[in-house]
């Protein structure tokens, strides 16, 4: 597999793992990890900025939200984003720091800008939660090969 095609791979992955859509950037990293002839470093920060710029059009996405919160094609149900509102309502930015959850982490962001969340604080708060699950990863994925 050419470098290209790994970290463009992983890139993407990561950044539709970060929207409402289902993606498992986890996996690709960890099988990177294992073939062993890649940069650590760089596939941390492929992994991080692709998550990070995923999370940021979900804030985009809850910026705008009223414009298309009941066009058919919008990802998050109506459920979801109440859940997400409330619980960042409850915590604030700090509700951030679990950005990197299943389930929960890509409506909060999406609630972020809803909230109207200061971008340079989410894009602060955000980017700490997915570096630091993708650093975790690799730490656990590393340790068992």
């Amino acid at each position: 597999m050419s470098a290209l095609a790994a970290y463009g791979g992983l890139f993407l992955a990561a950044f539709i793992a970060a929207t409402i859509l289902p993606a498992q950037s986890e996996a690709v990293l960890a099988g990177l990890l294992a073939a062993g002839s890649h940069s650590l470093g760089l596939l941390i920060i492929v992994a991080g900025t692709g998550n990070v710029l995923g999370s940021v059009v979900n804030w985009l996405l809850g910026r705008g939200i009223e414009r298309f919160r009941h066009a058919q094609w919008f990802p998050v149900n109506a459920a979801s984003l109440e859940r997400a509102g409330n619980w960042y309502r409850k915590y604030g930015w700090w509700s951030l720091l679990l950005s990197w959850a299943p389930i929960i982490g890509d409506p909060l962001t999406v609630a972020a800008g809803i909230m109207r969340e200061p971008f340079f604080r989410f894009l602060l708060v955000v980017s700490i939660a997915k570096f630091g699950r993708y650093l975790l990863l690799a730490a656990v994925v590393l340790h068992w090969l």
